[in-house]
């Protein structure tokens, strides 16, 4: 059956500008020598263990114990005061009938906090929740959105993705999904229209509000 599958972060809560102010702060104090503003722009999708992971490579200091916990925890801490949905986000959901889930790189309990804050968790009901706690290798490979399908009963053709990050685009494509881009969320900087493209977007979408005719579009295709 065809399933739409959402992001999280940067496709239904507007975090990723929040959360990446966060890491540079930070960032600042662990690692002084490295440039993060830039670094960062081009590690979005990736988990906190990740990116913290790739960074500390790059550096001559060294992290600290939990440092990824740390990093998590402040951001969900700034997260339950200043989250706010992506615009039209809620609307475009409950215009489209079909089954959904969610597939984020974040872990679970920032997931199911960012929904219930925003008041999303109204709009899309109760449905599947993955989170990359559920693989060894998480976005950009393939293997959550392949848990996903599996765990859903359905083809990966069936799954229309909607991903804001090239980690995420490279993994839903790679699982076998079509992907929309997604580039309405306050952190996305210029250019990214083409990199989601070179990643294996299928479309681009500017706005929530264009949702559902990219959806009908897709369903007639099928």
């Amino acid at each position: 059956m065809p399933t739409l599958i959402f992001d999280c972060d940067g496709v239904l809560v507007d975090s990723e500008a929040i959360a990446e102010a966060t890491l540079v702060e930070l960032l600042g104090e662990w690692l002084p020598d490295l440039d993060t503003d830039t670094v960062l722009s081009q590690a979005l999708g990736m988990t906190t263990a990740n990116i913290l992971g790739h960074l500390e490579g790059l550096s001559a200091h060294r992290l600290p114990a939990k440092a990824a916990d740390t990093v998590d925890d402040t951001i969900e801490a700034r997260l339950a005061n200043e989250l706010k949905a992506i615009a039209g986000v809620c609307e475009a959901i409950r215009a489209l009938d079909l089954p959904k889930a969610v597939v984020s790189n974040s872990r679970r309990q920032r997931v199911l906090a960012s929904l219930a804050t925003t008041g999303i968790d109204r709009a899309i009901g109760e449905v599947p929740i993955f989170t990359a706690e559920q693989v060894a290798r998480p976005k950009p490979d393939p293997a959550l959105y392949l848990l996903a399908a599996s765990t859903l009963g359905c083809d990966p053709g069936e799954c229309l993705v909607v991903e804001d990050s090239v980690s995420g685009v490279t993994a839903a494509h790679g699982a076998g999904m079509t992907v929309i881009g997604f580039t309405g969320a306050s952190h996305v900087q210029p250019g990214q229209r083409q990199r989601l493209e070179a990643a294996g977007a299928w479309r681009v979408l500017a706005h929530m509000q264009g949702l559902e005719a990219l959806v009908s579009e897709w369903q007639r295709g099928h």
